[in-house]
């Protein structure tokens, strides 16, 4: 990335990450969900985002196409935009996080280093890799908006899954695999990874 800014200094608060998690009773962290279009990445979010608000969590979603009606609306899907989406997000994650807050995202983010990326801006242990998985006849199925099919007839170009690659998690943290489980039982396995790994704090 070409850094264009200078004569810059990073200004520090005096309300700390840990004085944040300390208050609200849950620690910050990065729920990164990634998958192919239309594996379920959004629906989960959202599912998830509403079961930690009602156990009181300060929680939001980031997802893919919010994004890029505002901050990312500059970007396309070439290479090096996905890129730059992802690097964008990133920074906002990490923001986010430094709040203490659980934010949770959902992007496709289709290359595996933009992710390791990512990874590098936190805290180890975090970010929290899921794998949305799921088989593309399975997305297809559920593809409202007739992207797939567009992709296929040429009129959607750099679509993942199509006419661009994914590349798979090789080590994530959890795998999720809509093809095969509902909603709920997804939503639920993530919830019991986040409990289990003590983000939530036993006081509550």
């Amino acid at each position: 990335m070409d850094v264009k800014s200078s004569n810059i200094t990073w200004h520090h608060s005096k309300v700390s990450r840990e004085d944040r998690e300390k208050r609200s009773r849950h620690k910050g962290a990065v729920i990164w969900l990634t998958g192919l279009p239309c594996s379920g990445k959004s629906t989960i979010a959202v599912s998830l985002e509403e079961k930690l608000f009602q156990l009181g969590c300060n929680v939001y979603i980031l997802d893919g196409d919010n994004i890029r009606h505002g901050l990312n609306s500059n970007l396309g899907f070439s290479p090096q935009d996905r890129e730059e989406n992802i690097r964008r997000i990133g920074e906002v994650a990490k923001l986010f996080y430094e709040a203490g807050v659980m934010v949770i995202t959902a992007f496709v983010s289709p290359y595996k280093k933009d992710r390791d990326n990512v990874r590098t801006k936190l805290p180890k242990g975090d970010f929290i890799e899921v794998y949305v998985k799921c088989d593309i006849a399975a997305c297809e199925n559920r593809d409202t908006k007739g992207l797939y099919k567009k992709a296929r007839n040429g009129e959607v170009k750099d679509f993942t899954g199509v006419s661009a690659p994914y590349e798979e998690p090789l080590n994530p943290e959890l795998v999720i695999d809509t093809s095969s489980e509902n909603i709920e039982e997804s939503v639920g396995h993530l919830l019991d990874y986040i409990k289990m790994r003590g983000y939530i704090l036993k006081e509550r």
